[in-house]
């Protein structure tokens, strides 16, 4: 399987030397969790306008998280939702992460707006509200790594809630057998969650930030999260696409 990183941020110059930018944390993440399964990736920058010159220069794509909002006026957004839409309509296999999951319902017909709860930070909990085959193993509650100000506020026509909570209700869907998406980043360590906390605290207050910290204590399911990323691209709707082209 090839993945293609579509890359919308990056990490902090002053952090990407202890924790890599955005696709090399995604590369470690999938690459763990495939174990021997053949993985490969590439990346474009989409900020940049590098995009595959077809669809099916990989076999799925993974839009990554940012710190942009994606109802920003930035000239990179509309081709990124253009794109969004070719897949959907091709039903080309696609991953969205945090910015990647709120674009991916905007870019469908859904709402992304600052949340009215403020910053999510530290670990986050969602409770799996479907049990899809891909799901495997099963967990009823998933701890991810969280940094967000925005949330999907509305799911596009055709979205399946998979998570949610009380402060994130939209914490993760999929649309038909193609898409799917998740607030949570089980790409992040928690070192980089906590140098994001250290950079961010006088923005985020001392209270947020104080139980933020004592919330990195919790176990988090990124390799599950990884796992079961990897078993929808590989499930009979994602399989059959690449078995057609």
């Amino acid at each position: 399987m090839r993945i293609g990183i579509l890359q919308t941020g990056a990490v902090r110059g002053d952090l990407q030397r202890e924790f890599g930018d955005y696709p090399t944390m995604f590369r470690a993440l999938l690459a763990n969790a495939a174990g021997e399964e053949p993985i490969e990736f590439r990346d474009y920058d989409v900020q940049r306008g590098e995009y595959p010159a077809t669809l099916d220069e990989c076999d799925a794509y993974l839009i990554t998280g940012s710190r942009e909002s994606v109802y920003d006026d930035l000239p990179w957004l509309p081709r990124l939702e253009e794109f969004v839409r070719m897949l959907d309509a091709d039903r080309h296999p696609l991953v969205g992460i945090c910015f990647g999951h709120q674009l991916v319902a905007q870019a469908l017909g859904g709402e992304t707006r600052k949340a009215d709860r403020g910053w999510g930070v530290g670990v986050q909990s969602a409770t799996v509200r479907s049990g899809d085959p891909w799901m495997r193993p099963f967990k009823p509650t998933i701890n991810l790594l969280a940094s967000h100000q925005d949330q999907v506020v509305k799911l596009p026509p055709r979205a399946k809630l998979i998570a949610g909570s009380d402060f994130c209700p939209h914490a993760g869907f999929t649309i038909d057998e193609h898409i799917v998406t998740f607030q949570g980043h089980p790409e992040f360590a928690k070192g980089y969650s906590r140098a994001l906390l250290d950079a961010r605290r006088e923005l985020l207050g001392d209270d947020l930030y104080a139980r933020a910290v004592k919330s990195l204590e919790e176990p988090v399911d990124s390799a599950l999260v990884a796992r079961w990323i990897l078993n929808f691209l590989a499930h009979e709707g994602a399989a059959r696409h690449r078995s057609s082209r």
